[in-house]
């Protein structure tokens, strides 16, 4: 298919792409160069973006550079990080550089390669809505497709809380690179504990000069400043034996697995807790410069108010004496380092009532696709929308190339050969099983 086509034809698909973020583009890698299975994946941004805003300076990866598109589905793939290492011609520069994680926005970079590379991904066309005839009908703001599958890979969108008010001083961390500038003299709140919050505070407390801030407090629900778990036997939470697993636990189990194995995904990279401690220490001690940092955790924000002297007024308890009186802190900006929910899927409005769902997820099959009244042969699938049915692993990286196999498998109608299982046996041992232990 040409590119010509491709961003301004029309026609009927084997299977049409919504969203083109992590998890669509490495579903479209994986299918570039199929005849078997004609796709188009299309995206609203007018290029390719990942977090633009949140590539503060010095931030890594917390996986491994192996997690990439396709390299745990497909290693032969021309879409790999090692093949854009080798394609930009820095293989052995970036070897001998010997990063310990690789650095975000390399890897920001990698993933606008390998959509530039795919004639089959497109930028600037918004789809407006999804029907069905027999086909999927998608019409964007340029032209109407059909396909006889659909891929929903919108990602996730910022989330500030209900108390909070978005504005110039106000913002989530993901806009922080374009926001968080002029901040020299001035008091920041950043709140949020996890990894994104971490990298925030680190950026606001090595400004130096006329760019440091007044004062900086970073405010976070946890108890203290966790690190991740990325020991190897946690990380067999993130293979996918354990993935098909927790698919068949019951909700409830899913739910209590989900919170308290959070900090596999969402706690902080030990690096960057060192520095931010020792960037502490240095301005305590070294610089005496004792009113710069403050650090609040165990503490939810439940209220911000306009300060009549300027800025604003957070209202703070303490997790462990709510009967005290609130703390109140006082905020030129604030910094929400709060997290994401899913995106708004408003285009599927004409099928809603068809389809399927888990609280407040689209309920999906095993292969991804959503449980529907349609043909078994018509398919929605849908990609990072289910950590309530699959697990933490859904929304991180390490599982993209496979859950792409998984569904362009399914396109294929054939199944390929996982990897071994984890070590560690899962599911309960039936009866029969426990004989045949028993018997050796």
């Amino acid at each position: 298919m040409s590119t010509d086509h491709a961003r301004s034809g029309t026609g009927h698909y084997r299977c049409v792409g919504i969203g083109v973020g992590p998890a669509n583009l490495s579903l479209a890698s994986l299918l570039h160069g199929r005849p078997d299975v004609d796709n188009l994946f299309i995206d609203r941004k007018e290029a390719f973006g990942w977090h633009d805003n949140q590539q503060i300076p010095g931030a890594t990866l917390q996986v491994s550079m192996f997690k990439d598109l396709v390299s745990l589905a497909d290693p032969q793939s021309p879409f790999s990080f090692l093949s854009y290492l080798h394609d930009q011609g820095r293989v052995y520069h970036f070897l001998n550089a010997q990063f310990a994680d690789v650095p975000r926005l390399e890897f920001r970079n990698y993933l606008a390669w390998a959509s530039r590379r795919n004639p089959n991904v497109v930028f600037g066309e918004t789809v407006r809505e999804v029907g069905f005839d027999e086909v999927f009908t998608l019409r964007t703001d340029r032209r109407t497709l059909t396909a006889d599958n659909i891929v929903v890979g919108v990602g996730n969108q910022p989330w500030i809380p209900p108390q909070g008010t978005p504005g110039p001083t106000q913002f989530h961390v993901n806009d922080y690179v374009a926001a968080a500038r002029d901040l020299g003299g001035k008091r920041v709140v950043v709140v949020g504990g996890g990894q994104s919050g971490a990298e925030a505070f680190l950026d606001l407390i090595s400004r130096s000069g006329q760019e440091r801030p007044r004062r900086v407090s970073w405010i976070s629900r946890r108890r203290n400043y966790f690190p991740i778990d990325d020991s190897p036997f946690t990380n067999d939470y993130y293979m996918p034996s354990h993935s098909d697993y927790f698919y068949g636990l019951d909700p409830q189990a899913r739910a209590t697995f989900n919170a308290q194995h959070v900090l596999s995904s969402d706690g902080i990279s030990e690096s960057t807790l060192r520095d931010v401690y020792q960037a502490v220490y240095v301005h305590r001690f070294v610089e005496g410069d004792r009113d710069l940092v403050g650090l609040h955790p165990n503490r939810d924000v439940v209220g911000v108010a306009e300060n009549p002297l300027g800025g604003w007024d957070l209202t703070v308890h303490h997790n462990d004496a709510p009967g005290a009186p609130a703390e109140h802190f006082d905020a030129d900006v604030i910094v929400w380092a709060t997290g994401f929910r899913p995106a708004r899927m408003d285009f599927l409005a004409p099928l809603a009532d068809r389809l399927e769902r888990d609280g407040d997820e689209l309920r999906i099959d095993e292969d991804f696709a959503v449980r529907w009244d349609g043909p078994a042969d018509r398919n929605i699938f849908v990609q990072n929308a289910a950590r309530g049915q699959r697990g933490l692993a859904d929304p991180n990286l390490s599982l993209n190339a496979w859950r792409s196999l998984r569904i362009a498998d399914r396109l294929c109608g054939v199944r390929s050969d996982e990897q071994l299982a984890s070590f560690i046996e899962w599911s309960a041992k039936s009866p029969a099983t426990n004989a045949a232990w028993t018997a050796r």
